[in-house]
Order: structure tokens, then sequence, then C-alpha cells
């Protein structure tokens, strides 16, 4: 029984000794973070480029407009679906009527004044070629029916995910950016 006890623990400790000299030497030849996918990349931005276009195309023309259908299909909703915004959490169902609600009602129609990201804060990083983070500081200006003209600068996160040849938003977070007070 002993020897059977040694062999197994042996045999244990050669496999873990052996993936962790594999999983090193691989870390070391092409590491997953230094990777680039310029394809995929180029996907990314092209979808993001598409989702403004949806948003801009489709602020005031309502709920249930055209480009609002077309915003909400660019996101994978289902269990995993999360979004942070304003310090809230929202599902799926919470998105998509947080979205379809400002874009489509709140706005004047043709209310998207500015939707861009502050220069040189918009970031890609893709992983694995299916999986990719879009990153940026928002310079947002959009014409609100109710409070008029507002300017919105947040940190802002998207999370995509390749499936069946798309890319799909599958997780969104949206922070306000505090600016620190200046030093004299």
């Amino acid at each position: 029984m002993k020897v059977i006890r040694l062999l197994l623990i042996s045999f244990f400790v050669l496999c873990v000794s052996t993936t962790n000299v594999v999983a090193s030497k691989e870390s070391d030849k092409s590491s997953v973070i230094d990777q680039t996918y310029p394809q995929a990349k180029a996907e990314v931005l092209e979808t993001f480029g598409a989702i403004a276009g949806s948003i801009i195309a489709g602020a005031g023309h309502g709920y249930d407009g055209e480009f609002m259908d077309q915003l909400i299909s660019f996101h994978a909703y289902g269990d995993k679906f999360v979004e942070f915004n304003g310090g809230l959490t929202f599902d799926s169902a919470g998105n998509e009527h947080n979205e379809r609600q400002l874009f489509g009602e709140d706005l004047e129609i043709d209310g998207v004044i500015q939707f861009a990201p502050v220069e040189g804060t918009l970031k890609v990083a893709v992983y694995y070629g299916n999986v990719a983070n879009l990153t940026f500081i928002s310079d947002f200006v959009l014409m609100h029916k109710e409070y008029g003209e507002i300017t919105i600068n947040n940190l802002i996160t998207l999370l995509f995910v390749k499936t069946k040849g798309e890319w799909k938003l599958v997780h969104e977070h949206h922070s306000p950016v505090h600016h620190s007070p200046a030093v004299e």
C-alpha cells in the first residue's frame, strides 16, 4: 500500500512539475498579454463605430425605432450580461431599457452633438482572438429633452466576445471621471 501511495505521490509531483515547466516555457514564448490580433482589433473598432452610428442615427427617434433595435443587436444578452452604471448594476433587460430610453426617448431628435472618446484614450485589447476589452473616456455631448445640452465624461469599459462571427457586448462599465484638484 505504501509503495502505491509513494508511486501516486511521485506521479503527481512529476505531473505538476512538468506542467509548471511547460506553462513557464509557453508564457516565455508568447504571452497572451503580448499577442496582437490586428484583424480582430479592426473588427472590434468597426463594431464600436457601428454602435456609435446606431446611437447617432436613432437619437430621439423612439424607444422601438429601427436604430434602437440595431443598437440592441450589438449585445449578447443573457444571464452572464451585466452593466455597471452610476453605482448601480443592471441585467440584460435593465441595460436594454436604459439604452432605448436615453438614446431613443430622452434625447431630442438628432440630439447627439458629439459622440467621441477623449483624444488618446481609446484602447482595444484582444485576448485569444475572440475576447476584446475596449476602454476610453467618453466625450459625449447630447441634447436632452429635459436638461438641454449635457456632457458625459465617463470612464467606459466595453467587453466584447466574438460569437458566430460577430463581436457582441457582454459587459459594460460606466463610471464618472473624477478630476484631481490642482496642486499649487
